[in-house]
């Protein structure tokens, strides 16, 4: 079945960075687009960053433009989202997705807290 694993979050102060990393199983990972969607506190979730399935074409969401970068691996079946110059209003649960035969599948999420 499909599992997508997140980890990487933390506390970080304003300013810092993060790496975040998901590691996907369960479909043919370099056939899939994938996404990195966030979820603040009394918010709905958002998405952050996308990316296509060969990895040459990437989409942000423009609070995060110029400081956050998704990328993949497929030989390593994972996809990775570098955060730079983090600001409070980064503060999310941060969850990885693929659309996969007719459904969207999630991960568990990791927290990032960006606070001093």
């Amino acid at each position: 079945q499909v599992q997508l694993v997140e980890s990487g979050g933390g506390l970080v102060q304003p300013g810092g960075s993060l790496k975040l990393s998901c590691a996907a199983s369960g479909f043919t990972f370099s056939n899939y687009a994938m996404s990195w969607y966030r979820q603040a506190p009394g918010k709905e979730r958002e998405l952050v960053a996308d990316i296509t399935s060969t990895g040459d074409g990437t989409n942000y969401v423009d609070s995060v433009k110029g400081r956050f970068t998704i990328s993949r691996d497929n030989a390593k079946n994972m996809v990775f989202l570098q955060m730079n110059s983090l600001k409070s209003e980064d503060t999310a649960v941060y969850y990885c997705r693929v659309w996969w035969v007719h459904k969207y599948y999630w991960g568990q999420g990791t927290q990032v807290t960006v606070s001093s």
